[in-house]
C-alpha cells in the first residue's frame, strides 16, 4: 500500500494505491480545501482515521465495496506528497500556504520509513509518463517519442519542471522558473510591467501567469483603458475574479474581459516558448495546472501557436516541438504515486 498526495495552494487531493509496476485506479480518493485546515497534517489525520462519508474530506472514487484503510494486514510501504513551493532537504515551506511540511517528521505521523516530498510541479512531471493517451491534447506540432519535455502549469501559482531525457529514460528535474522575472514581449505587456512595478519591487511571471495574475490584468485594463462596464464590475465580487473574466472573455463580452484573456494567452504562449528553448524541449511543451484545460478554445487559437513560435531565429525549430494540454487534473497524484511505488519498491 502506498499513499500519495497533491498538496495545491488551494485544494489537497490524497490517495491510497495499491500500484506496484504500473499506474492503478486508486483505492481510495478524496479532496480537501485547504483553507478548513490549519496544517497539512490535520488532513493527514482527517483522511486515516475518519470514515469518508464523516470527515471534511470530499470521496472522488472507491473502488472497493468496503472503505480501505491501513492497517497490519495492509501497511503502509511509501509516501510521496508533491507541494506548491520549493522542497530542500525532503522539507518544504509552502509558497502559498502557510505551512510547514517535513517528510522526515511525516515518517513518524505515517510509521513508515520512505515518506519523500517534490515540488508539485515535478511530480506532475513524473505524471506525465503515465498519463494515457486520451489524458492531453495535442494543440500545436505533432508528437513525439523521446526527447526533453517542459511543463509550463498556471494555477493558484505559476509551476515550471523539466523532463530531462537521457536516451534511456526520463528524469524529472524540479524548478522555480515561475518566479522568474517576467519579461513583457509587446507595448501594451510593457506597460503592464511598468503598472505592477509600482506594486512590486520584482515583477515574476507568476504575477500574470496564474488566477491572481489574469485578475491583476484586468485590472491594469481597467485602470489605463477606462473599459470597464458597470455590470461586470457589480458581478466580479460575487464569485472567483479569475474564472468570472475568463468565462466572459470566452463568451466574447465584455470587450475587457476578452482583451485580458488575449494577454494572459499571449504570455503563456511566449513563456511556454522560451521554456522550450531553455530547456531545448524536442519532446515538447506540457500545459498544466487548473487553468488552461478551462481556456481550451484560446489554447487551440491560431494565435497561441503563432506566439509560441515567434522566436526570431528559431522561429523553425519551434515549429517542430509539440505543445500538449494535459486534460488530467490528477497528473500530479499520479506522479508522487508513481514516485512512492518505486521508493516502496526499491526500500
Amino acid at each position: 500500500m502506498i499513499l500519495a498526495g497533491d498538496i495545491g495552494g488551494t485544494k489537497t487531493y490524497l490517495g491510497l494505491f495499491d500500484w506496484h509496476d504500473t499506474r492503478v485506479a486508486p483505492l481510495r480518493e478524496e479532496k480537501f480545501w485547504n483553507a478548513d485546515f490549519e496544517s497539512f497534517e490535520q488532513i493527514l489525520e482527517e483522511f486515516l482515521e475518519t470514515p469518508a462519508d464523516e470527515g471534511e474530506g470530499e470521496p472522488l472514487e472507491e473502488t472497493e465495496s468496503e472503505r480501505v484503510e491501513i492497517s497490519p494486514s495492509m501497511p503502509l510501504q511509501a509516501a510521496c506528497f508533491g507541494v506548491a513551493g520549493p522542497v530542500v532537504d525532503n522539507r518544504c515551506r509552502a509558497t502559498n500556504l502557510p505551512w510547514t511540511i517535513d517528510g522526515n517528521t511525516l515518517t513518524h505521523t505515517l510509521n513508515t520509513s520512505a515518506v519523500r516530498l517534490l515540488n508539485d510541479v515535478e511530480a506532475t512531471a513524473h505524471g506525465v509518463l503515465v498519463l494515457d493517451p486520451e489524458e492531453t491534447e495535442v494543440v500545436h506540432g505533432e508528437t513525439q517519442d523521446h526527447g526533453t519535455k517542459a511543463l509550463v502549469a498556471p494555477g493558484t501559482g505559476l509551476g515550471e519542471a523539466v523532463l530531462y531525457w537521457d536516451g534511456e529514460r526520463y528524469h524529472a528535474l524540479p524548478s522555480e522558473g515561475g518566479h522568474a522575472s517576467f519579461a513583457p514581449t509587446s507595448d501594451l505587456e510593457i506597460d503592464l510591467l511598468r503598472y505592477l512595478r509600482t506594486s512590486y519591487l520584482h515583477v515574476s511571471f507568476e504575477r500574470v501567469l496564474s488566477g491572481d495574475g489574469l485578475h491583476v490584468i484586468y485590472q491594469f485594463l481597467r485602470d489605463t483603458k477606462k473599459n470597464e462596464p458597470t455590470w461586470f464590475a457589480e458581478r466580479l465580487p460575487t464569485g472567483d475574479p479569475a474564472a468570472l473574466i475568463a468565462e466572459a472573455g470566452l463568451n466574447g463580452k465584455p470587450d475587457i474581459c476578452v482583451q485580458a484573456l488575449d494577454v494572459f494567452v499571449s504570455i503563456l504562449a511566449g513563456e511556454a516558448g522560451n521554456c522550450a528553448l531553455k530547456s531545448l524541449a524536442r519532446g515538447g511543451v506540457y500545459l498544466g495546472g487548473g487553468i488552461v484545460p478551462k481556456i481550451m478554445p484560446k489554447i487551440r487559437d491560431q494565435r497561441f501557436a503563432q506566439t509560441f513560435m515567434a522566436k526570431g531565429r528559431y522561429k523553425r525549430l519551434l515549429g517542430s516541438i509539440p505543445v500538449h494540454v494535459i486534460l488530467n487534473d490528477k497528473a500530479a497524484l499520479l506522479g508522487a504515486a508513481s514516485v512512492a511505488a518505486n521508493v516502496g519498491t526499491s526500500g
